[in-house]
């Protein structure tokens, strides 16, 4: 953990990373909000570089892609029928990426563990 960061601006960055799992989650109703997130993801990643933050940043960023390539893969394949069962799984999936990284962050632990 980075201990040159400010009190303030650690506030600052985990209520931030808040409204980035807000935004995860609010796609699933309005969609457009994930690319939101992502796109904050990037800009602020240097922020958190160096704190227990810089672990939800990269788990945010990684939920985002794996979603998208099994979305992608989901509707090629929906006419195959298991489409569906991959978009499912995905919905899940995401989901449950979404809920542990917020109940992490609120206890303030980090997405990976760490050896020193």
């Amino acid at each position: 953990m980075n201990t040159t960061v400010e009190p303030k601006a650690d506030d600052a960055n985990k209520t931030l990373t808040t409204v980035i799992y807000a935004l995860y989650a609010s796609s699933l109703l309005l969609g457009i909000t994930c690319l939101v997130a992502i796109v904050m993801n990037y800009v602020k990643k240097d922020d958190v570089a160096g704190t227990y933050l810089e672990s939800h940043f990269r788990w945010q960023i990684r939920t985002f892609w794996f979603a998208l390539l099994w979305s992608v893969i989901g509707v090629l394949t929906l006419f195959l029928v298991v489409g569906a069962f991959v978009l499912l799984g995905n919905l899940v999936w995401f989901i449950y990426r979404i809920v542990k990284g917020w109940l992490y962050l609120n206890d303030g632990k980090a997405m990976y563990a760490t050896t020193v």
